[in-house]
């Protein structure tokens, strides 16, 4: 996505399993809005996102591990942008600024072993430094990085996802997701995944999986793994697995449900960003219809411990076609389409991990893909 840079920064073993995702906007910021459908979030400066509210833009989104504590992340990504005079002008000063960071959580506490390992504002700082390196519209890593590398999706690993659509008007769509529900991402009479069944297409997860290696974790373990295994699509794996595979990955589940310390919590996160120029109540939309992609992928979705979260970010470098009242259909539609496929592509990019605090099969480990 031009414009956007996607950085991550974590660790994994040591008991540890958990990071730290920030999305850079340009400078002078992005349109930004979000939707909280799930019922239990943990979520920071999400009401000044609000179209009624003051602020028209933000500099960064922070998705991150460690629940309501790796909120901290936030902090350091702020000072981040603070010291480069980003932000909203409060003062004379170019350097009187205060930087709006929305930022959202999902539960990973204690998957790596040890309840306290969890990012701070060390791990923000570090995530939008990384980043920050990257060239404009860069191939996002994908898997087991930032926000993804203690994230689960019901007893199955999952991770970090992204998909991307150019429309026939010229304006692109894409997709980041962090995939970690309660909720299951696999049809349980089958084997195939939700997405695959009821997305876009029988090339839905095509998109995710264009990761280039999670060069950024600190950490050592499933942390630097990034997943290739979207490119596989699922074309091949919208046939149901044989039956003996699925009553065999059923097993897998059901013995590592049984040994694991704590059952699977949420939460599934997203920041959905388009070049179009939206209002940002025209971006709350965005935000809002963008969760029916989480619905055909996850099941169930947005429970009271549910914390699920969608963003939108609009960097506004192509117009709607304004003769067109509903042109912003398209729009939705492609953001709905494109959370879909990216938690897809997170399921398929992740690989097992076994840690003091449980053990998290991957779907490609489990259906021997």
């Amino acid at each position: 996505m031009a414009g956007l840079r996607v950085g991550h920064a974590g660790r994994a073993g040591g008991g540890w399993l958990s990071g730290t995702t920030v999305v850079l906007a340009p400078e002078g910021g992005a349109v930004a809005a979000v939707d909280v459908r799930g019922g239990g979030p943990g979520t920071r400066e999400t009401d000044a996102l609000d179209p009624r509210n003051l602020v028209q833009r933000v500099e960064a989104v922070v998705l991150t591990g460690g629940s309501a504590y790796g909120l901290d992340a936030a902090g350091g990504v702020m000072a981040w942008l603070e010291e480069r005079g980003r932000g909203v002008r409060v003062g004379p000063d170019p350097a009187h600024v205060v930087p709006v960071v929305p930022a959202a959580c999902v539960f990973d506490l204690g998957r790596g072993g040890d309840f306290g390992a969890r990012p701070d504002a060390a791990t923000g700082r570090a995530a939008v430094a990384d980043a920050a390196a990257r060239e404009s519209g860069h191939a996002v890593d994908v898997g087991a990085v930032g926000a993804g590398i203690g994230a689960v999706v019901g007893q199955v690993k999952g991770g970090v996802g992204t998909a991307s659509t150019v429309l026939g008007s010229g304006i692109t769509v894409a997709a980041l997701a962090v995939a970690n529900a309660a909720g299951s991402g696999i049809d349980p009479r089958t084997g195939v995944l939700y997405g695959q069944l009821f997305g876009a297409g029988a090339g839905a997860g095509t998109g995710a999986g264009t990761g280039v290696g999670a060069g950024a974790d600190a950490g050592d373990g499933p942390a630097g793994a990034a997943g290739s295994a979207g490119a596989a699509g699922s074309a091949a794996l919208v046939t149901p697995p044989p039956p003996e595979v699925h009553a065999a990955a059923l097993r897998r589940l059901a013995e590592a449900a049984a040994r694991n310390v704590a059952p699977p919590l949420n939460t599934t996160l997203a920041v959905v960003a388009t070049d179009a120029a939206l209002t940002k109540a025209q971006a709350q939309k965005l935000a809002g219809t963008s969760h029916d992609g989480l619905a055909r992928a996850v099941r169930p979705v947005h429970l009271l411990n549910d914390g699920d979260t969608v963003f939108a970010l609009s960097t506004g470098t192509r117009s709607l076609a304004e003769t067109d009242p509903l042109a912003l259909n398209e729009v939705l539609a492609a953001g709905a389409d494109m959370v879909t496929e990216a938690i897809v592509g997170a399921l398929l990019a992740a690989d097992s991990v076994e840690t003091p605090g449980g053990t998290f099969p991957s779907y490609r480990d489990l259906y021997q893909q």
